[in-house]
Protein backbone atom coordinates (compact mmCIF):
# COMPACT_ATOMS: atom_id res chain seq x y z
CA UNK A 1 0.00 0.00 0.00
CA UNK A 2 1.24 3.48 -0.88
CA UNK A 3 0.35 6.96 0.30
CA UNK A 4 -1.39 7.56 -3.03
CA UNK A 5 -3.79 4.73 -2.09
CA UNK A 6 -4.97 6.43 1.09
CA UNK A 7 -4.89 10.18 0.39
CA UNK A 8 -7.19 12.20 -1.86
CA UNK A 9 -7.00 15.71 -3.26
CA UNK A 10 -9.73 16.98 -0.92
CA UNK A 11 -7.61 15.97 2.07
CA UNK A 12 -4.58 18.13 1.21
CA UNK A 13 -4.97 21.69 2.45
CA UNK A 14 -2.94 24.87 2.89
CA UNK A 15 -3.99 26.57 6.13
CA UNK A 16 -3.11 30.03 7.37
CA UNK A 17 -4.93 30.31 10.71
CA UNK A 18 -3.37 27.46 12.72
CA UNK A 19 -1.42 28.68 15.76
CA UNK A 20 -1.14 25.58 17.96
CA UNK A 21 -0.55 21.85 17.90
CA UNK A 22 -4.05 21.29 19.26
CA UNK A 23 -5.62 23.32 16.46
CA UNK A 24 -3.49 21.49 13.84
CA UNK A 25 -4.69 18.14 15.22
CA UNK A 26 -8.32 19.36 15.12
CA UNK A 27 -7.96 20.43 11.50
CA UNK A 28 -6.30 17.20 10.37
CA UNK A 29 -8.95 15.18 12.26
CA UNK A 30 -11.62 17.00 10.25
CA UNK A 31 -9.88 16.19 6.97
CA UNK A 32 -9.43 12.56 8.00
CA UNK A 33 -13.13 12.25 8.81
CA UNK A 34 -13.87 13.37 5.23
CA UNK A 35 -12.09 10.20 4.09
CA UNK A 36 -13.62 8.03 6.80
CA UNK A 37 -17.15 9.39 7.28
CA UNK A 38 -18.05 6.53 9.61
CA UNK A 39 -15.61 8.07 12.13
CA UNK A 40 -16.34 11.33 13.90
CA UNK A 41 -13.91 14.25 14.05
CA UNK A 42 -14.05 13.95 17.83
CA UNK A 43 -13.08 10.28 17.90
CA UNK A 44 -10.27 10.81 15.39
CA UNK A 45 -8.98 13.77 17.40
CA UNK A 46 -9.06 11.65 20.57
CA UNK A 47 -7.03 8.92 18.85
CA UNK A 48 -4.45 11.40 17.53
CA UNK A 49 -4.20 13.16 20.91
CA UNK A 50 -3.80 9.83 22.74
CA UNK A 51 -0.89 8.96 20.44
CA UNK A 52 0.70 12.37 21.03
CA UNK A 53 0.60 11.71 24.79
CA UNK A 54 2.89 8.73 24.20
CA UNK A 55 5.41 11.03 22.53
CA UNK A 56 5.39 13.72 19.91
CA UNK A 57 4.95 12.64 16.31
CA UNK A 58 7.06 15.64 15.27
CA UNK A 59 9.92 14.09 13.28
CA UNK A 60 12.04 17.20 13.12
CA UNK A 61 12.74 19.42 10.16
CA UNK A 62 9.28 20.98 10.40
CA UNK A 63 7.41 17.71 9.79
CA UNK A 64 4.91 15.78 11.93
CA UNK A 65 2.99 12.56 11.30
CA UNK A 66 0.16 12.36 13.85
CA UNK A 67 -1.47 8.95 13.56
CA UNK A 68 -3.69 6.47 15.30
CA UNK A 69 -5.27 3.07 15.04
CA UNK A 70 -9.06 3.08 15.26
CA UNK A 71 -11.96 0.73 15.53
CA UNK A 72 -14.78 1.39 13.09
CA UNK A 73 -12.75 1.67 9.92
CA UNK A 74 -11.56 -1.00 7.54
CA UNK A 75 -9.33 1.26 5.47
CA UNK A 76 -6.36 3.51 6.16
CA UNK A 77 -6.89 7.21 5.47
CA UNK A 78 -4.38 10.06 5.28
CA UNK A 79 -4.59 13.86 5.09
CA UNK A 80 -2.02 16.64 4.86
CA UNK A 81 -1.90 20.19 6.19
CA UNK A 82 0.60 22.71 4.90
CA UNK A 83 0.75 25.51 7.44
CA UNK A 84 1.68 29.08 6.53
CA UNK A 85 3.38 29.39 9.92
CA UNK A 86 4.99 26.59 11.87
CA UNK A 87 3.59 25.58 15.26
CA UNK A 88 5.28 24.06 18.29
CA UNK A 89 4.77 20.29 18.03
CA UNK A 90 7.19 19.26 20.78
CA UNK A 91 9.53 17.91 18.10
CA UNK A 92 12.86 16.53 19.24
CA UNK A 93 14.74 19.23 17.31
CA UNK A 94 12.58 22.00 18.81
CA UNK A 95 11.72 23.34 15.34
CA UNK A 96 8.17 24.46 14.53
CA UNK A 97 6.12 22.14 12.31
CA UNK A 98 4.56 23.38 9.08
CA UNK A 99 3.90 20.03 7.33
CA UNK A 100 1.42 17.76 9.11
CA UNK A 101 0.55 14.43 7.52
CA UNK A 102 -2.14 12.73 9.61
CA UNK A 103 -3.28 9.16 9.30
CA UNK A 104 -5.75 6.70 10.78
CA UNK A 105 -5.61 2.96 10.20
CA UNK A 106 -7.84 0.08 11.29
CA UNK A 107 -7.26 -1.08 14.87
CA UNK A 108 -5.94 -4.47 13.74
CA UNK A 109 -3.69 -3.13 10.94
CA UNK A 110 -0.44 -3.11 12.91
CA UNK A 111 1.97 -4.19 10.14
CA UNK A 112 0.16 -2.10 7.51
CA UNK A 113 0.30 0.88 9.85
CA UNK A 114 4.03 0.52 10.38
CA UNK A 115 4.70 0.04 6.67
CA UNK A 116 2.74 3.16 5.69
CA UNK A 117 4.40 5.20 8.46
CA UNK A 118 7.81 4.10 7.25
CA UNK A 119 7.02 5.13 3.66
CA UNK A 120 5.66 8.51 4.78
CA UNK A 121 8.65 9.15 7.05
CA UNK A 122 11.03 8.33 4.18
CA UNK A 123 9.19 10.69 1.83
CA UNK A 124 9.14 13.49 4.40
CA UNK A 125 12.86 12.99 5.06
CA UNK A 126 13.57 13.80 1.41
CA UNK A 127 14.64 17.46 1.56
CA UNK A 128 13.77 18.04 -2.09
CA UNK A 129 10.25 16.66 -1.62
CA UNK A 130 9.70 18.67 1.56
CA UNK A 131 10.90 21.88 -0.12
CA UNK A 132 8.61 21.22 -3.08
CA UNK A 133 5.61 20.67 -0.78
CA UNK A 134 6.33 23.92 1.04
CA UNK A 135 6.63 25.76 -2.28
CA UNK A 136 3.49 24.25 -3.84
CA UNK A 137 1.26 26.99 -5.20
CA UNK A 138 -1.99 25.40 -4.09
CA UNK A 139 -3.62 22.28 -2.66
CA UNK A 140 -3.83 20.53 -6.04
CA UNK A 141 -0.12 21.03 -6.70
CA UNK A 142 0.76 19.67 -3.25
CA UNK A 143 -1.49 16.63 -3.83
CA UNK A 144 0.17 16.00 -7.19
CA UNK A 145 3.60 16.05 -5.50
CA UNK A 146 2.46 13.53 -2.87
CA UNK A 147 0.85 11.26 -5.45
CA UNK A 148 3.76 11.40 -7.90
CA UNK A 149 6.34 10.74 -5.19
CA UNK A 150 4.33 7.86 -3.75
CA UNK A 151 3.65 6.29 -7.14
CA UNK A 152 7.35 6.45 -8.05
CA UNK A 153 8.59 5.10 -4.72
Amino acid sequence: MQLSDIIAADRVKHVSNITSKKRALEEVAGLLSNGAPQLSDTNILASLAAREKLGSTGLGGGVAIPHGRMRGTEESVAAMLILDQGVDFDSSDGQPVDLVLGMVVPQEATQTHLSILKSIAEMLSDETQVAALRAADDDAAAFDLLKTYSDNA
